[in-house]
């Protein structure tokens, strides 16, 4: 009777963990399809206005595609750590999993600090925020982008933290659970990029 009992509570618990799973999943895609109208805007609103420059430089001017290239490079391998951050958490190898979450982090910090010195670069060819509707439209999209970057680096931190404190080992019906919604947002954040990435800088120039 005893062990009847054991059983059943235990299949309530598991039940219960994988409904916290689904609902946490469920919310992740929730926010990342919000994410999406936002990103559909911006990229709308830059391409109403990509030619509207009232005499400040235009893409093809300042744009520096072999850079950005190498930019986009680096945040695109940065998914390839991520996938193997995944998996070494799925396999509970947690050593493995801080040390490609921090790979991964580094290469997204690698990409912002390209952001920042390609914008540096654009201010001083002359175009900032001000200068017309395509440097305010241009700014905003990149720069909404970079905060999306930002943010996951330092959900990959925290989540490697928290590995190395034990946190995510305290319930073995989610400890990978945590590294797979950072994987969702961090592809999430690459894939938008590539939309970006071609929209806003190869077909400018």
């Amino acid at each position: 009777m005893a062990d009847g009992a054991t059983t059943t509570l235990e299949h309530a618990e598991h039940g219960g963990h994988h409904d916290v799973t689904r609902t946490r999943k469920i919310a992740m895609w929730v926010f990342l399809g919000s994410e999406c109208l936002f990103f559909g805007t911006l990229i709308s609103t830059f391409l109403l206005y990509r030619n509207r420059t009232l005499g400040g430089p235009t893409a093809h001017e300042i744009f520096d595609i072999p850079f950005t290239s190498v930019s986009s490079f680096i945040l695109l391998m940065s998914s390839l750590t991520m996938v193997l951050a995944h998996h070494a958490s799925d396999r509970r190898d947690w050593r493995q999993a801080r040390i490609w979450l921090v790979a991964t982090a580094l290469l997204g910090m690698a990409f912002l600090s390209g952001q920042v010195f390609e914008f540096t670069e654009f201010v001083h060819e002359g175009l900032t925020v001000t200068t017309s509707p395509f440097g305010s439209s241009f700014y905003v999209l990149t720069s909404f982008h970079g905060a999306h970057v930002a943010v996951g680096v330092m959900l990959l931190l925290a989540t490697a933290f928290m590995s190395f404190s034990g946190k995510l080992r305290t319930d073995t019906a989610n400890e990978g659970m945590n590294v797979e919604l950072v994987a969702l947002y961090w592809h999430f954040v690459d894939i938008v990029w590539i939309v970006i990435f071609t929209v806003v800088y190869l077909l400018q120039v």
